[in-house]
């Protein structure tokens, strides 16, 4: 990947967190997700890539913008996306903390092709790489991973979503003595806390969305980590209900067209087969890793993280964005979504 295009990616990412920002706190999470979707789009379709989305917003049936197989770009070089214009929509709606705008650039062929669906997912630093096992009690694996570490497993820090479907495996780890970190959402953030050592957190354990999953196995790739997954059906994450198992009917069927399968074992490199990735984060919301947007009168601070797997290099850009002079097509979905 061009060390170019790394700086031109950033600002799609920085877009959508601007034109979400005015949604933070009024609990109209779809509203900030099409205003995040508009202003990625615009910005991906003028740089000069050759890109199609192999993991967005959905299939082309029920995602107007950016779906599965959307081609974007103005031609040039070929690229793979993986988009999440909002990791933690729920956030922006609540008001809450690590809400993100995420992008995953890759060269053809390098990223799993899955349906958006739930994914479970196992992720350890470099250190560990080798000493976890999915198809293994979380416990095990903690225990497996502190060995290798020299920790004892009361020095052990896991991190996870806060979800009912985990209260069980939170409570196992904290009874063997295990600190556990438990954040609402944004398991793409979480991602990045396990793969940079200075933050201290040794695992992270949880079910969450699929397109999430795959932007998490490319930081993890580029970084020299691990991560394992399987795709999980809906009724398997949320209970048996008439709309769950139709719901999860659909979902295997479209696995079966991709060449994929539902609770099978997806090693890091199924998941991403090559760290010649760039992506980009921008937060929207404060949070662990990247302050949120600041607004101040006509001027704007966005705080962007910068991934080059190819010379595993980590930038943290700090952009004041002075919205007079912004893209008038930005401004445009501004107005249109009532942001003034």
């Amino acid at each position: 990947m061009k060390r170019e295009l790394a700086l031109e990616i950033s600002r799609v990412t920085e877009a959508a967190a601007l034109t979400s920002h005015n949604w933070i706190g009024k609990g109209q999470k779809e509203k900030a997700d099409l205003a995040a979707v508009k202003a990625m789009r615009h910005v991906l379709n003028t740089i000069k890539i050759d890109g199609k989305v192999v993991i967005g917003e959905g299939e082309i049936d029920n995602a107007p913008m950016l779906y599965i197989g959307e081609k974007v770009g103005l031609g040039v070089d070929k690229v793979d996306i993986a988009v999440d214009p909002i990791d933690g929509t729920r956030m922006v709606g609540l008001g809450q903390d690590n809400a993100v705008s995420v992008i995953v650039l890759s060269q053809v062929g390098n990223l799993l092709k899955a349906p958006d669906m739930y994914m479970e997912k196992l992720m350890v630093s470099y250190k560990a790489k080798d000493a976890i096992d999915i198809d293994l009690p979380i416990l095990e694996n903690v225990i497996n991973v502190a060995k290798v570490l020299g920790k004892r497993i009361n020095q052990m820090t896991v991190m996870t979503l806060h979800k009912e479907r985990h209260f069980k495996v939170i409570e196992q780890l904290q009874t063997a003595g295990v600190k556990v970190i438990s954040i609402p959402d944004g398991d793409v953030a979480c991602s990045i806390m396990v793969a940079m050592p200075h933050e201290k957190i040794d695992m992270f354990y949880g079910i969450g969305g699929a397109p999430e999953g795959v932007i998490s196995a490319a930081i993890m790739k580029s970084m020299g980590c691990n991560m394992q997954a399987k795709l999980i059906s809906r009724t398997d994450c949320k209970g048996q209900s008439l709309e769950n198992d139709q719901i999860s009917q659909e979902e295997i069927k479209r696995c079966k067209e991709m060449n994929v399968q539902v609770n099978q074992k997806l090693q890091l490199s199924d998941l991403c087969k090559t760290d010649n990735i760039i992506m980009s984060m921008t937060g929207i919301t404060d949070g662990m890793i990247l302050g949120g947007v600041k607004m101040d009168e006509d001027m704007a601070t966005t705080e962007t993280l910068l991934i080059r797997g190819k010379t595993r290099t980590i930038r943290k850009i700090v952009s004041s964005h002075f919205m007079e002079r912004k893209d008038i097509a930005i401004k445009k979905i501004i107005r249109e979504e009532n942001y003034e």
